[in-house]
């Protein structure tokens, strides 16, 4: 890593200490600037880095089954042990942030899912392998949170949402890049191949990552310690309705966008369809409107506050899966499009906007969101394919946008405007 440091350094240039001292109060990176350039940078980069490595698997499961010679859902373990494992460890790396600090804790965690990461394809049986996986979701549970924290902290207030809509765009990015890099060396050298080379992907974005990120300038350490101050600080975001309506919204879209893309699939290859697989696999392609669709939701908050844009985009998203109703593949993939760029776009207001409302705590308040977005991943995503299951696409398809139109009741109800504060 001391060369790493040295690199960043030589980037950075020396800084000027009793300057610094002297200057007026700093009020982060402005729009425009060097520092914030590089702070866009490095959390997109952060975001191929981390969700590259987490679905790295799900385009070769079917080599992985074949290979290991286990089941379908054994080999869909290697993808949700890791989500479980992010899930479970967002709350403690974001108590570790406060006290380390926020890029030092987001380095330890990249370079040790890096590091996992590489040795995945090494693993010589099933359990040891999972077990990697779950211990690289963990590494990576120091990312999404304090990611969101570091930026509310480094970049003026009014650039915040902008900033946090850079960072999920590279997000949809990096969840892309795993699958279309996976998929296609696979086919060719194997599942352990593709894992690889996700890995080494992920690894180049993660050394580009250390070295861009600028340093922290106006993180203080946090004085509550021990399980008390902790407590203490949870319980003051759980009171808050505001950051609860944003957990909610987190867990109800979440849920609601992994059961259609788990369950989409499945329509597609019966009829009226009857696609093939490799057709299908080509639906992740739609991830692109998100990568759009964040950053373009993000700049619009500056105009028309986070409220609106949020609620917009949960219009969209609704609008969207609505068009899957149709027995038409030109309607359903367009819908699809359509459904995921407005799910990005409340996604990326909804994250940031943790940060904005939480004046202390803000790593706790953004690990909160993080948890409930991944936790509706699991019980919505999952619970989705019974309804899919019972009774058909159109449930599951209603069902979401019920689900959507429940969020945005709240999101209306609790964020009343003017919200001058939050913007």
């Amino acid at each position: 890593m001391h060369w790493i440091i040295k690199l960043r350094e030589a980037y950075s240039g020396p800084v000027n200490e009793a300057a610094t001292a002297t200057a007026a109060p700093w009020e982060g990176h402005v729009r425009g600037s060097r520092g914030y350039r590089r702070v866009l940078a490095a959390l997109a980069l952060a975001g191929v880095a981390t969700f590259a490595q987490l679905y790295s698997t799900q385009a070769v499961l079917p080599l992985m089954a074949h290979d290991l010679w286990i089941s379908a859902a054994e080999a869909a373990l290697s993808i949700s042990l890791a989500t479980i494992g992010l899930a479970v460890t967002v709350l403690p790396w974001s108590f570790v942030a406060d006290r380390i600090g926020r890029v030092r804790a987001m380095g330890i965690g990249i370079a040790a899912a890096t590091v996992l990461g590489l040795v995945v394809p090494l693993a010589p049986t099933v359990p040891l392998l999972l077990g990697l996986r779950t211990l690289e979701g963990m590494a990576l549970g120091g990312i999404p949170a304090i990611a969101i924290a570091y930026l509310n902290e480094e970049v003026t207030r009014i650039h915040t949402a902008l900033a946090a809509g850079s960072y999920v765009a590279g997000t949809t990015l990096g969840g892309l890049a795993g699958r279309l890099v996976a998929g296609p060396v696979g086919e060719v050298w194997g599942w352990r191949a593709a894992a690889l080379a996700v890995s080494l992907l992920a690894t180049v974005s993660a050394v580009l990552f250390l070295v861009l990120i600028p340093k922290q300038r106006r993180f203080t350490p946090s004085a509550a310690t021990g399980l008390r101050g902790a407590l203490r600080t949870l319980a003051t975001h759980a009171a808050n309705p505001k950051l609860l309506a944003l957990y909610l919204q987190a867990f109800l879209l979440m849920g609601g966008f992994v059961a259609v893309y788990n369950y989409l699939g499945f329509r597609l290859h019966a009829g009226p369809f009857n696609l093939p697989a490799s057709v299908v696999s080509l639906i992740f392609l739609a991830y692109l409107s998100g990568t759009v669709s964040s950053r373009w939701a993000a700049g619009l908050t500056t105009r028309f506050g986070r409220r609106r844009v949020l609620l917009g985009g949960i219009a969209v998203m609704s609008a969207g899966l609505a068009l899957t109703l149709l027995d038409n593949l030109a309607a359903t993939l367009a819908g699809l499009v359509v459904f995921t760029g407005g799910f990005f776009a409340a996604h990326s207001v909804g994250s940031g906007w943790t940060g904005a409302i939480a004046t202390t705590g803000r790593a706790q308040a953004a690990s909160l969101y993080n948890l409930s977005y991944y936790l509706g991943s699991s019980v919505i995503g999952w619970a989705g394919g019974l309804a899919f299951q019972s009774f058909g696409w159109t449930a599951l398809a209603v069902g979401v946008i019920v689900l959507a139109i429940t969020t945005a009741a709240v999101t209306a109800a609790v964020h009343r405007p003017p919200e001058r504060r939050d913007r």
